[in-house]
Order: structure tokens, then sequence, then C-alpha cells
């Protein structure tokens, strides 16, 4: 076995991360717009709306909304044949409620997926990548009301009928198991823009809300499939296989209730039935989920095509005592020795993305794609304009050999390979531009210094052999 000749080769970017122009193009303020931003020693904070002289980096990003026929073509130079982005939710309906979308954000993205064509490169699109609208979020409580699912849904259709030519490949929701680690140090629940005030239960609201998205997410699955039977609609979930410390049962125990709690939101996409072991759990909470018939029955009906998702690491649990197995985020985590860890504390572990790829098409047996893997750190740009970094390419390296074993030898079945993220560009989890991940060195600081200039690292030449060999010539 190899990777199939139209194998996808390329990179991801989100919407909020990379275009900027927060307010220009009729477009209204997202739940990304109100976060602030840090480093790694700060966390991002979000703020109550936007406030005159806080930090906001999204609100500029790396000016992709200017630049990104400059990017699709270098990123053409490295040859990609599939390039994954998000429509930034507000460009097509500012408030998220109003009663028709915006014609001058519609067009933004007709033109940008245009210039992909022009270069044979394949869209693969989020419609929801952290970026609702943050009337939503004030108005209505994010996905705690269920009128927020039929504007969801809404949303996806006017993207589906008016793109339905010029992508293939979708995603609902970004990483949406990200939520299953309990807010505390924030007041949003980010993925379904549910804000946490004083008194609530947060772990309750992420549940709800959760369930909100996952209808929201079927349904739209059935009406993208109605509008263009063609279509490949998957989900998008953050993989971060869980170890067991050792192989003392009680371990192996606490892991099984670590991946039951990340990983339920594939279970339902893929299988359309939210599972008994979450039932279960929600029943011993006190949690009452508030979901009808008619809205497991559209669990059934808008499963997935595929499973899309990210992997950056790998974490560790052991036992805690507790035959629950009711395992919470971070607190439960512990350290794994024998893996190094980058600048931001993320353990490196290419053979855990082999792992991922067997447990996922062992439990679901669909196809798959990684549509996010990437490397941050800190880069230096030397005199001659040269950026050496061969920290990334060893990263890169071990982990799609990683996954071509998992092709040829495990026999998985795998679309292809969307690295995270090929333009240096705002850092979503710390907010800053510093931590760099991409290809192509981009021009600004977290000073909020530099021309967005683009040049090329040393990466961008590795990775075009990459893909030119089709994934054998690893360099």
């Amino acid at each position: 076995m190899a990777l199939r000749k139209d194998f996808l080769w390329g990179g991801a970017i989100a919407a909020h991360q990379a275009e900027g122009a927060w307010d220009e193009g009729g477009k209204g303020p997202s739940i990304s717009d109100v976060m602030t931003g840090g480093d790694v020693s700060h966390p991002r904070r979000i703020t109550d709306g936007v406030i005159e002289g806080e930090n906001y980096p999204n609100h500029v990003a790396v000016d992709f909304y200017h630049h990104y026929k400059e990017d699709i073509a270098l990123f053409a130079e490295m040859g990609f044949t599939g390039f994954r982005t998000s429509i930034a939710w507000t460009r097509i309906f500012p408030n998220g409620d109003d009663a028709g979308p915006n014609e001058e954000g519609l067009k933004f993205y007709d033109d940008l997926f245009d210039e992909c064509a022009k270069y044979n490169i394949e869209p693969i699109v989020t419609l929801a990548h952290f970026e609702m609208p943050y009337n939503l979020a004030k108005k209505y409580n994010g996905f705690m009301d269920k009128r927020v699912i039929d504007m969801f849904v809404k949303y996806a259709e006017v993207c589906f009928k008016r793109y339905k030519d010029k992508v293939k490949y979708w995603l609902t929701f970004n990483e949406i198991n990200n939520q299953a680690a309990n807010p505390s140090d924030h007041n949003l629940l980010q993925e379904g823009a549910v804000l946490v005030h004083e008194g609530d239960n947060p772990e309750y609201l992420m549940y709800q809300s959760g369930v909100n998205e996952l209808i929201a997410s079927a349904k739209a699955i059935k009406i993208g499939h109605e509008i263009n039977p063609d279509f490949k609609i998957g989900c998008m979930i953050a993989m971060e296989c869980i170890y067991a410390k050792s192989c003392k049962p009680e371990d192996m125990m606490a892991m099984t209730g670590a991946m039951h709690k990340r990983y339920w939101f594939m279970d339902v996409h893929a299988r359309g039935v939210i599972p008994t072991y979450m039932t279960n759990l929600w029943d011993r909470l006190g949690y009452d989920i508030d979901i009808n018939d008619e809205e497991k029955a559209a669990l059934k009906e808008g499963t997935v095509d595929y499973i899309s998702f990210s992997y950056y690491m790998s974490k560790v649990t052991e036992d805690f005592g507790d035959n629950t197995y009711n395992f919470h985020e971070p607190k439960d985590y512990v350290d794994n020795p024998y893996l190094k860890v980058s600048d931001w504390g993320w353990p490196i572990d290419p053979l855990g993305l082999r792992y991922s790829l067997n447990y996922i098409y062992d439990r679901y047996g669909l196809p798959m794609m990684i549509v996010e893997n990437g490397f941050g750190a800190y880069d230096k740009k030397e005199d001659d304009g040269s950026v050496n970094d061969d920290y990334r390419i060893d990263y890169l390296r071990n982990h799609i050999k990683c996954m071509v074993d998992a092709v040829n030898i495990d026999g998985v079945d795998l679309l292809g390979y969307m690295m995270w993220a090929p333009v240096d560009i705002v850092s979503a989890s710390t907010g800053e531009y510093d931590k760099r991940y991409g290809f192509i060195y981009v021009d600004r600081n977290n000073k909020n210094e530099g021309d967005f200039s683009r040049s090329r690292k040393k990466s961008f030449y590795w990775y075009k052999g990459v893909i030119a060999s089709n994934g054998e010539d690893l360099g």
C-alpha cells in the first residue's frame, strides 16, 4: 500500500487567526474578536465587547483578507492540492440572527475559492471555527438557546448553496470536543459561545450546548447532502490520545473514562446516537439534558462522511481513586517522562499520531483527514532573511512518517494531510504572533510591529519536496 494518488497535501488556517479586517466588508464581531492577546505566561482574556485600548490581535491577524492571492500563490508553489480554511460566520451573518446574508462577505469567499481553483487546490471549509457571532453569545447565550441551532443551519444552508460547485469537502464545527475541558479560567465556552456567569455549572452548560451543537451539525449535514449529494461533510475533533500511566488495571480504566469524555462527540457524529456511557454519566451527575425524540432522529439522519482531526500531542492519566472514572481535565493529567515538550509545554509524540489514526479507523471504519498538525516555535530571522527552522522540519518529518506507516502498515483510509499552519498566524491558545507555525514567515510580532511581508522559511522547500514525492521523500 501507499498514499493514494489523489492524496490531498496542504495546510490549514482559520479565518479569525489569519484574515484580520475584522470590521471590513460588512463583517460583525465574533467571539474571537473580544479575545485579547496573551503569551505563554499570560492567558488571553475575554472582554465584554470590544473595549478601546485593549489589544485584540485577531482584528488585524496577518491580513490574509488582503494578502490571500499572494499566500495562495505561495501555497501553489509548494505544490498544495488542498487548503483548509474557515468561513467567518460574521462575514455572512454579521449578527447571527440577520434576516438575510451579507453579499459582500459571500463575494469574498467566492473570490477566495476561485483563486484556489486557479491552482487546482481543493478547499476544505470549516463552517464554525471559534467564530460565532458575539451577538449570539450576548443575546441568546449561544448554543444554550435552541433557536441558535436554526441560525447555524440557516448559515450552513446559505454557504452550501452559494459554494455548491466550488467546495466539495466541508466540516461543521472545529474541535467541538475541546470544550470537554471544564472552563475555570475564563468566562466563555468558546465552541458554543456560552457565557458563564457566577453560580452557573460550566460542566452542565458544556454538555447541553454541546448536544445542541451536535444537533445543529447533523441538521446541516442532511441539508448539505440534499443540496449536493457529492458533498463530503465531516466532523473535526481535537485528537489528543490519552495513555494510561501504567498497565495497572485502575489506570487503564481511568484512561477509558478520559477517552469517553473527550471523544463522545465523535461517537455522535459518526454513529448518530449519544452513547450510554455519557447518558449514564449525566444521570449520575443529575444533569437533565434537553433533547427530544425529533432531535434524536436528526442525529441519526446527519452522520458524517469522514472524520477529520487535529493532532499536536498525547496526554497521560492515572487512577484518581473514583471508580466512576469521571475524568476531569486538566487536573487529571500527569506528565509523560518519555517525551520531550515544546516551549509551550506540549508533549511531542509522533507515534501518537499513528495510534490515533488506528483508534479512529478501528472504531468507525470511516475515511479520515488530518486537518491540523504543526509545531509552534520561536523563529529567528537571520540577517540574510532566512529562517532555518530545522526543528519544525524534524517535527513534521517524524509525524508524517508515522502517518505513512499508519497507511502502509496498518491499512487506515486517509484522504489527506493539512499542516497547521502554512503561513504564520495568530496563535489561538495564546493570542500571540511570536508562536510561529508557518512555512511562510510573516513580518509581524507580539509588539504589533511589522509590515506583514511574506518570506519563505527553510521548511517551505522541504515540504515542497515531500509533496512532490507524495510522502516518499521526507528528506
